[in-house]
């Protein structure tokens, strides 16, 4: 067995004050799992990911592999291996002497490291490019090798550095796709550290969403995209963003820009408990909808139209408001609006309304 589990785990780096990059994690990723860390910039998803690596000292609480306690373990004995984002290759060796570098090490034969990077080699499609050395290969055989590197060592758990972000936009999506069918088919317990939601959301078979060292919530990406715990997953998950407002509660439901968008009496009685006149209401893009007059829905201008082929973004704001914030609104891209004109906009389900406490941010569940 391969779990990994932080246990009240802190990273505390020295200053004034004293940086808790990483605050009392307690989060478990269970044998054979693709558990993916998001967060962004400074979240302390890396520093997470090299607790378990070794290359970050655990300040307080604990990291347990496999049931065993490895804190104090030195990297080397903890049967893990890393991808990192540059790649890390050394440039004088071939594809094969990169690979199997680490089996060389540990005084493996040679017939058994040549066999273990041809198997390797096959998975990841490197056969053809084993005698070369790594300026004669592309970005992304480039990271293959280091996928290879790491699979060649037959690890307890694979550790992924944001090992696409130096690949460009189309490699990245095909790139993606290859590691997560090679962990299906390894099976190999992986802790993987983007600050890509969209990458975390297509890959994981859990997300844990990191903000300020702290964990906000872990859960498969559909029950994060359509119950976030509190306002700032809500932000964060779901391209593009959710639009958030703090607006006020009336006895009949939400002011929407003006207009009152029906609850029911369930979902007011929750936030009246609390006390609460007001709430931050949050509105995916997909859950707002165009419509043909004003009767019907809130007026906005559109000052962005985002075309990307069968959905269109709409970024628009209220034409009394100048200081308001935009709504975005997805769309047919078949017949969007054009700069400039005027639109009306409701809301399509009061079921895909999500409220959130204005202060703390919150979920309000009924």
């Amino acid at each position: 067995m391969a779990e990994v589990a932080y246990t009240d785990a802190s990273r505390v780096f020295p200053g004034s004050p004293p940086v808790r990059a990483v605050n009392g994690l307690n989060l478990e990723i269970a044998d054979g799992e693709f558990l993916v860390l998001v967060g962004p910039s400074g979240s302390g998803k890396s520093t997470a990911l090299r607790m378990v690596a070794g290359l970050e000292d655990t300040d307080e609480g604990a990291i347990h592999i496999g049931g065993r306690d490895v804190t104090s373990v030195p990297p080397k004995s903890r049967d893990i291996a890393m991808v990192f984002q540059s790649y890390a290759l050394y440039p004088h060796m071939t594809v094969a002497e990169n690979m199997g570098f680490a089996l060389k090490l540990r005084k493996f034969p040679r017939s058994t490291i040549r066999q273990q990077v041809e198997q390797a080699a096959d998975m990841l499609d490197l056969r053809r490019y084993l005698d070369r050395k790594p300026r004669e290969l592309s970005g992304g055989q480039r990271q293959r090798v280091a996928m290879g590197r790491a699979i060649v060592r037959d690890p307890s758990v694979f550790l992924m550095d944001e090992p696409l972000s130096n690949l460009d936009a189309k490699l990245r999506v095909e790139t993606r796709a290859n590691i997560a069918g090679l962990q299906r088919r390894l099976g190999t317990t992986t802790l993987y550290v983007t600050h890509d939601q969209v990458e975390a959301m297509t890959m994981g078979h859990r997300v844990a969403v990191l903000a300020d060292g702290e964990l906000q919530q872990v859960d498969t990406p559909r029950e994060l995209y359509e119950r976030p715990a509190n306002s700032f997953v809500a932000g964060f998950i779901g391209s593009p963003a959710m639009n958030l407002r703090t607006t006020r509660l009336t006895p009949e439901g939400v002011l929407f820009e003006g207009h009152t968008i029906p609850l029911p009496r369930t979902r007011l009685s929750t936030a009246s408990a609390q006390g609460l006149d007001e709430v931050t209401l949050g509105l995916r893009p997909e859950a707002l909808r165009l419509e043909s007059s004003e009767r019907e829905g809130v007026s906005l201008i559109v000052e962005l139209v985002e075309e990307l082929g069968a959905d269109a973004l709409v970024h628009a704001r209220p034409d009394n408001e100048a200081n308001a914030q935009r709504l975005v609104i997805r769309t047919d891209g078949r017949r969007p609006p054009a700069l400039g004109e005027r639109v009306f906009v409701s809301t399509r389900d009061p079921e895909e309304l999500h409220l959130f406490h204005p202060r703390t941010g919150d979920r309000l569940t009924v």
